[in-house]
Order: structure tokens, then C-alpha cells, then sequence
């Protein structure tokens, strides 16, 4: 079995040959979301309260991509502390495909999907017309048939649409089957860590295959799915792209669906269980590994640290708004640090649930960032 969590390869060196590949371009798609990647010039410049993950723990500032690598390092360790260890990765997890189908001008396959080393899902494979490699996608929801168009949800279907426009996907649901409930397999860190977990077992499965390029492999979800793929991205550096939907990026206890004090999310702790769910309160007080992290002043702009220089894209809303700025704005001043710019963007909207303009901009990202060859026409049915 493979350990978890280190990081075990040239990060610095991988991060620039993707960026490089990523460079913005003249391409419809670039020409669609380039503004998304410039806050409005009132927060162009503020950070709000947020303290700059460029710094050490003494106060010294990280000014340079060596030292930044260092800090990097110091973060992920003291997040992996609070969150608890990784069970080993899968050595060589395979896909099993169980029946492929044609659907709308792409193979759809059933698969079976190697979650951690006692458990496995279920997820729909969805290949686009011709011989790959395929830039890819793995999709995160509470159950993988609405992210191919098979629920009862619109505008979710990122899977589906993500081949339809050259882009594989590999869409799966909660480890176990129940969000509130998630199987941890024995694991004794937080779910939302150990879903990130099972996001890079998946991302394995997937660079095995031969018609995957495996350094073309993004992740996305929406609201919980958003939580999932903003620490897989964050946990898992081989993922090449993140896209979130209203997930929640920062800790904001102001509003009760970023709930990440929860016992599904960061707050699990079996020897004090919260009393009930909510908002945290004195009666019903914060748990968990969230509790020692709200305590130390920790908050998510670290884990968005962790995401740089690869593109991340905050499709935000209600509880996503224009003010997230103040905290992808560390985001942008590490990327500066790494000579790079047009890595963070935030699209907005008044509601939590995705609209038509929302999500035809998440799929216009992944297609710029992955470089797909986008034959199929846009228009969705």
C-alpha cells in the first residue's frame, strides 16, 4: 500500500510544466471567462481579515518559490495534524466497467470504483468519440447519477457535459452511500479528509488508464461535491484544475450551509458528539477537528494556498459572494510569487443552485485549462 498524503514527486516542477500548458490563450473559451480572473477594483487590493499564508509562524514572510515550497509543506503537515492521518493509497486501483452504453454521442459506462482499501462505489465513465488521450474530469456529488444528467437536479450534469465537449469524467458519490453518515473504513481522520482520499484513489484509477492523460485530470462539484473537490485539489496536488460551486470557501459560521463544523465535514469527534446540527452555539458548542481549528485561527484561505499555481475556479452564489475576493486574493499573491498569473476566478449569482450562465462558464473553464478539443457542438439538451 502507497502512504498517504506526502508529497512524493517534484511539485515545483510538475506545477510550472502545467502552468506553462495552461497558459491563457486566444481561444473562445479564454475570451468567454478572461474577466473572472480580476477581482472588481474595490477588493482588488483587500485581504480582509484573513492572516497571508506567505507566512511562517514567526512573522517571516515566504518571498521567494523556495521558501514558499517550505511554508507549503508547513501548511499541508498542520492541517493533516488537525484532520488526522490518510490510510495508505491503493496500489494500482483499477476501474471495472460493468456496462457501457451510447448516449448522446459519447460511451457512458457503469463502473465499479476503488474507494480505500475495504471499500468501493459505484460511479458512471463517461469517454468522448475518438481515441484519447482525453483530458479528464472527476466529478464528486452525493451520488454520481445526477452529475450525468440522471437525477432529478438540473444544471449538475457536469460528467455528461464535460464529454460532450472532449473532456472524460469519472462521476462518484459519497464512500458509503449516506453524505450525513460517510463510511471512513476504519480511517480515523475527518470525512471531508478522507473523501479527498478517496478523490485521489479515484484520480489514480483514472491516470491508469490508456485512453487518460494523466496530467490533464481536474476535479469539481457543486456545495457539498464543492467541499469535496476543494480539499481533494488541495490534499491531492495531481489533480491539474479545480472548479467548486458554491461550496462555501472560507469558514463563515454567519451562514448555516457553510457548514463545515459538522460531523460529515470537520467537526466529527466520537468522544463528543455535537448535540444536534446547527449553527454553533453554547448549547450546541463546535467539535472536532473544526473546533482546534477555529481556536488557532486557521480558515480555508490555507487549504486554497495548497491549490496554487493550478487553476481554481469559485463558481460562487448565495453563500459564495463577490466579497470571497478578500480571501482568493492571498491565493493571487502566492501565484504572483510563482511568476504566474490568471490562476483564481470567481463568477457570481444571487442563488446556491447553478444557473444555465453559471455552469456553461464552469464547463468553458475546464475546457481552457485542460486543453480539450472541444469537437462536440455546446448547445445542451
Amino acid at each position: 500500500m502507497k502512504q498517504g498524503l506526502p508529497i512524493t514527486f517534484t511539485w515545483l516542477a510538475f506545477a510550472a510544466a502545467l502552468c506553462q500548458a495552461q497558459s491563457p490563450s486566444d481561444s473562445t473559451e479564454w475570451s468567454l471567462i478572461s474577466s473572472f480572473f480580476q477581482p472588481p477594483s474595490p477588493l482588488e487590493s483587500s485581504f480582509g481579515s484573513y492572516r497571508s499564508p506567505l507566512l511562517f509562524p514567526d512573522g517571516t514572510k515566504a518571498d521567494s518559490p523556495a521558501l514558499w515550497k517550505k511554508r507549503r509543506e508547513q501548511i499541508h503537515a498542520a492541517w493533516t495534524s488537525l484532520m488526522g492521518p490518510w490510510p495508505p493509497l491503493l496500489d494500482n486501483p483499477r476501474l471495472e466497467v460493468i456496462s457501457p452504453s451510447n448516449r448522446l454521442g459519447i460511451l457512458q459506462s457503469r463502473v465499479r470504483v476503488p474507494f480505500s482499501q475495504g471499500l468501493q462505489g459505484e460511479g458512471w465513465y463517461c469517454l468522448p468519440p475518438g481515441p484519447g488521450p482525453f483530458p479528464a474530469a472527476l466529478v464528486v456529488y452525493y451520488e454520481p447519477e445526477t452529475s450525468v444528467g440522471l437525477g432529478k437536479e438540473p444544471l449538475r450534469d457536469y460528467g455528461l457535459q464535460l464529454a460532450r465537449r472532449g473532456i472524460a469524467s469519472l462521476s462518484i458519490g459519497t464512500p458509503g452511500g449516506n453524505a450525513w453518515k460517510p463510511s471512513l473504513d476504519g480511517a480515523t481522520c475527518q470525512p471531508l479528509s478522507f473523501q479527498a482520499l478517496v478523490a485521489a484513489n479515484a484520480w489514480q484509477a483514472m491516470a491508469a488508464r490508456p485512453e487518460i492523460d494523466p496530467q490533464r485530470i481536474g476535479v469539481v462539484g457543486h456545495s457539498y461535491g464543492g467541499k469535496w473537490a476543494m480539499f481533494a485539489a488541495a490534499l491531492w496536488d495531481r489533480f491539474a484544475c479545480v472548479a467548486v460551486s458554491d461550496p462555501g470557501i472560507v469558514f463563515d459560521e454567519s451562514r448555516p450551509n457553510v457548514n463545515y463544523w459538522e460531523p460529515w465535514y470537520l467537526g466529527l469527534d466520537p468522544q463528543e458528539p455535537r448535540p444536534a446540527r446547527g449553527v454553533p452555539s453554547p448549547d450546541n458548542p463546535r467539535t472536532g477537528a473544526y473546533k482546534n481549528m477555529v481556536a488557532r485561527g486557521m480558515d480555508l484561505q490555507e487549504i486554497h494556498a495548497l491549490i496554487a499555481p493550478r487553476p481554481f475556479w469559485v463558481s460562487g452564489g448565495s453563500e459564495d459572494p463577490v466579497e470571497r475576493w478578500q480571501a482568493l486574493n492571498h491565493l493571487r499573491s502566492i501565484n504572483h510569487l510563482l511568476g504566474h498569473t490568471n490562476r483564481v476566478a470567481l463568477t457570481t449569482r444571487p442563488g446556491h443552485s447553478p444557473t444555465r450562465e453559471s455552469h456553461e462558464q464552469m464547463l468553458d473553464f475546464f475546457t481552457w485549462a485542460l486543453k480539450a478539443d472541444s469537437t462536440i457542438p455546446k448547445k445542451q439538451p
